[in-house]
């Protein structure tokens, strides 16, 4: 099984600028899943989201392009693609010669498709969005919707994931709302390099008392983990604990190495959010 230490992350890299696939490396999703109770039977719907800010190829006449990339990777896919990869191999096409935008998102698209997937059947292709100059002023800045969890003045003494601080108020009537937070950080768990997020979460339910769930989020600072680990573990924490008839958490991470990531996961099947940046990102 490949392990992130087995990657580029957090090592002296040689860069490649012609189109180099192989570059990508794949990273099993199972292994961080199972210390979950997650089986086989995914019970989550989602993705994880990507912006790139850093793409750039040469025309038929050695112009360069650019463009921003927005790529949708399936949760139900076998493996993510480890981001300093994901940075490299998109560094490759730099002096690489491409007929069109076209083939880049095609190109892109089959790439990271068979990335994800890691040598088994494509069973649902990656979304792959390319946005030109000049409909850079078309891409808003949004904060999350929801009521703010930072408003509250509580007590924090946990650093490391403590699930134990969910609790509900089985008293009250339940209710659907809408909760986010600024204050999420965890570490990259190869460099240790802290990750910045923004998280929202919305469940219909028995209400879930807000000062432990701040408590919860911020429980996430000193925890090593990938966005999308980190992303599955809030899920599953509060579904198990709290019970929600239903749940979605969404989180977006302020960008590294030109890359944001900004997984998403529901309990039942709905349109994916907008893939909106916020102020931070």
């Amino acid at each position: 099984m490949t392990s992130a230490h087995q990657s580029a992350l957090g090592k002296a890299t040689t860069y490649v600028d012609q189109y180099d696939a192989s570059l990508l490396f794949p990273l099993a999703r199972a292994e961080q899943r199972q210390e979950l109770g997650v089986a086989t039977k995914l019970p989550f719907f989602g993705a994880d989201m990507w912006t790139a800010f850093e793409l750039s190829w040469l025309n038929p006449r050695g112009k360069p392009q650019l463009a921003l990339a927005h790529v949708t990777v399936p949760c139900e896919s076998t493996h993510l693609v480890e981001s300093k990869s994901f940075k490299l191999y998109l560094n490759s096409f730099n002096n690489t010669v491409f007929a069109d935008a076209a083939a880049v998102q095609q190109r892109i698209r089959s790439d990271i498709s068979a990335a994800v997937w890691s040598g088994g059947p494509v069973q649902s292709s990656v979304g792959v969005k390319l946005v030109l100059p000049e409909l850079f002023d078309r891409e808003p800045i949004y904060e999350l919707d929801g009521l703010s969890l930072d408003r509250l003045d509580i007590e924090c003494t946990h650093y490391s994931p403590a699930p134990e601080l969910l609790r509900t108020e089985p008293e009250d009537t339940p209710v659907s709302e809408v909760l986010v937070s600024n204050l999420l950080r965890s570490n990259c768990p190869v460099t240790g390099q802290p990750d910045w997020g923004s998280v929202q979460i919305s469940y219909s339910g028995v209400p879930i008392n807000q000062e432990g769930l701040l408590q919860y989020l911020v429980s996430f600072r000193n925890h090593d983990g990938f966005h999308e680990h980190c992303v599955e573990r809030i899920f599953m924490d509060i579904w198990t604990r709290c019970k929600p008839i239903k749940l979605s958490v969404y989180a977006r991470y302020t960008r590294r190495g030109g890359l944001d990531i900004n997984p998403f996961r529901t309990s039942y099947p709905q349109a994916l959010p907008a893939n909106t940046r916020t102020a931070r990102q």
